[in-house]
């Protein structure tokens, strides 16, 4: 008797079961080694395909690039003598990551009178100590600049190269250094508006280290390396490395000792006044270099938060004053070129002058007198200024002291120069038309009224002052800078005579106060009113006085201004000063004495 199939619950037979196990079995291994196959393509891929940018985002995650800074450049004098410079100095750091990673460590010693090594242990409060030592701190602010999860900390900033390697020599875990520049002035306050500063964070603020900063700025290298998690460089790994270009040399046409004693003698000046300031410039006749520009009051660069803000500019190049009699020569020059006048031609010149409706008088009392040119321009004389003065148009007058450099920027190489202040001769009003003939109504810096009789020295070719020498790179090689070209504003013949009167000043007048033995000099006084602060009427005046010397083949101009000075005008006098600025430039570049006696011009006529 045959025997029916075992049947299931569900009614299938054992051998339909067995058919639908193997199937599942079958689906199901096919379908694990389906996912198999996917993930062994996704390892191909990862490990094979993609292996290139793995690594890379790998490497760049190990990747550190540190910054190599450039050198800032020196600023030299004419002579070489440093007035800026950056040092190497260290920031002492810490990895407080790497501090944690050990209690103890070993560093090998060697004793310096017998060069015998040996290896000792300390512990981490041990090398902190030891630190703290070195530097002079308390340890108790070393460890807790060293505790921490950082990478990276300050234990102390800007040590010497000499304390970086004492602590470098310790061998502490986790203790390193980085190095940095400072900018240092070596000479402090001698030309200090000259070179300028930078800010702590290497910004250029003022003078040179401002309108030079292109140059004197290098460019930064770098060093790429890579660094484990804990930060410390991994040694089997290539280190590139991009050295880093140094900032160029400038040189200055600046004498740091004619500087020094330019300063001195300003100094004096203001203080003898009790004056708000003095300034001196010294330039050199045939090339138009500033040997020295010097303000009272200079400021040190190492200490710029000790200073007046009002002394971080140079007042030469920036104070705008009027400039008084010293410009009676511009007008002068003017009738000379034009033929209007001779430094003979005649005038009657009254102790008064009405002209215009505008009344003018002199600075001492007289009365008729039979002047020359040339004996108003000796002693001053507003009135035969004003008489000659006239001959020339309003124009001419205005072109001329535009063709001298007044009412536009010198060009020279510092920040905050100001243009001064000409109206165009259209505006003035009928007094300004005569009083900008004698210096007034008209504004300028000191250095321009100097500029004006480097002009006149130089047989009538007004330069540009240059105050950069030269330039020099990191390799040593120098670009001299070119001198700019002239521009002729008189004939030589018109300089010759304007000189002549010049020379009259200190040869015909009272004011033979300037007087340097061996030497003939010329130059002009100058006094006008200074405006208020406040710009309503006048507070106070200007003295000053430009000069010359050898009259014979002049080399140096030296200008001299005192901004209002206290007490009676008529005791102010810069005669003294000029003579021992001069005379020391003279002494120091060797200058001839004179060989022919001084031109003398008649004052008067009959």
């Amino acid at each position: 008797m045959a025997h029916e199939p075992h049947q299931s619950a569900r009614g299938a037979t054992a051998r339909q079961l067995n058919k639908v196990g193997r199937t599942r079995i079958r689906v199901g291994f096919i379908l694990m080694l389906a996912f198999l196959l996917v993930i062994a393509g996704r390892l191909v891929m990862v490990q094979g395909l993609d292996v290139g940018n793995l690594a890379q985002a790998a490497e760049k995650q190990r990747t550190v690039v540190q910054t190599l800074p450039a050198v800032r450049g020196k600023i030299i004098d004419a002579k070489g003598k440093v007035l800026a410079e950056s040092i190497i100095r260290y920031n002492i750091t810490v990895s407080q990551v790497n501090m944690a990673d050990y209690t103890t460590y070993k560093h090998r010693n060697v004793d310096p009178e017998t060069g015998i090594s040996s290896i000792e242990e300390y512990t981490k409060d041990d090398g902190l100590q030891q630190v703290a030592d070195v530097l002079g701190l308390d340890v108790a602010d070393v460890k807790k600049s060293a505790t921490g999860k950082k990478n990276f900390d300050y234990i102390t900033q800007d040590v010497s190269p000499q304390v970086e390697k004492k602590v470098a020599e310790l061998g502490v875990p986790g203790i390193y250094s980085e190095a940095i520049t400072k900018r240092v002035y070596p000479m402090g306050s001698v030309g200090g508006p000259i070179v300028g500063f930078v800010d702590n964070e290497g910004k250029p603020l003022a003078g040179i280290e401002q309108t030079m900063n292109d140059k004197l700025t290098g460019t930064d290298g770098s060093r790429t390396y890579q660094a484990g998690k804990n930060g410390i460089i991994i040694p089997t790994a290539p280190v590139r490395t991009e050295p880093a270009v140094d900032g160029q040399t400038i040189q200055l046409t600046i004498d740091q000792d004619i500087q020094y004693y330019a300063q001195q003698a300003a100094q004096q000046q203001k203080e003898q006044y009790s004056a708000e300031w003095a300034s001196i410039s010294v330039i050199e006749v045939s090339t138009g270099k500033v040997v020295a520009l010097a303000d009272s009051d200079s400021y040190d660069p190492n200490d710029v938060a000790a200073s007046d803000p009002a002394n971080i500019g140079s007042r030469t190049v920036s104070s705008v004053v009027e400039p008084g009699s010293t410009n009676k020569i511009v007008t002068a020059s003017a009738l000379l070129q034009e033929g209007l006048a001779t430094p003979g031609s005649k005038f009657l010149v009254p102790p008064s002058l009405n002209i215009g409706g505008q009344n003018f008088s002199d600075s001492f009392e007289h009365g008729t007198e039979k002047r020359t040119l040339s004996g108003i321009i000796a002693d001053s004389m507003n009135t035969g200024t004003v008489m000659a003065g006239s001959r020339l148009s309003l124009e001419q007058n205005y072109n001329y002291m535009r063709k001298f450099g007044i009412g536009a920027k010198t060009g020279i190489a510092l920040p905050g120069e100001s243009p001064g202040i000409l109206a165009d001769w259209r505006t003035w009003d009928g007094r300004q038309k005569y009083t900008v003939l004698f210096g007034q109504g008209v504004a300028q810096t000191p250095l321009q009224t100097t500029m004006i009789f480097q002009t006149i020295a130089n047989d009538g070719v007004r330069l540009k002052p240059q105050i950069v020498e030269s330039v020099a790179d990191a390799n040593g090689k120098v670009e001299t800078v070119p001198q700019a070209p002239g521009t002729e504003v008189i004939s030589p013949k018109t300089a010759q005579g304007a000189r002549d009167m010049l020379e009259g000043v200190v040869t015909m007048t009272d004011y033979k106060v300037v007087n340097i033995p061996g030497y003939r000099t010329g130059g002009k006084t100058g006094t006008s009113e200074a405006p208020a602060d406040n710009g309503v009427g006048f507070d106070g005046y200007t003295s000053s006085f430009i000069g010359m010397a050898p009259m014979d083949d002049p080399k140096y101009v030296v200008g001299i201004t005192v901004q209002r000075p206290k007490g009676s005008i008529y005791g102010v006098t810069q005669g003294y000063t000029f003579n021992q600025v001069m005379g020391q430039v003279l002494r120091s570049y060797d200058v001839p004495p004179s060989t022919t006696p001084p031109v003398k011009l008649p004052k008067f006529y009959k």
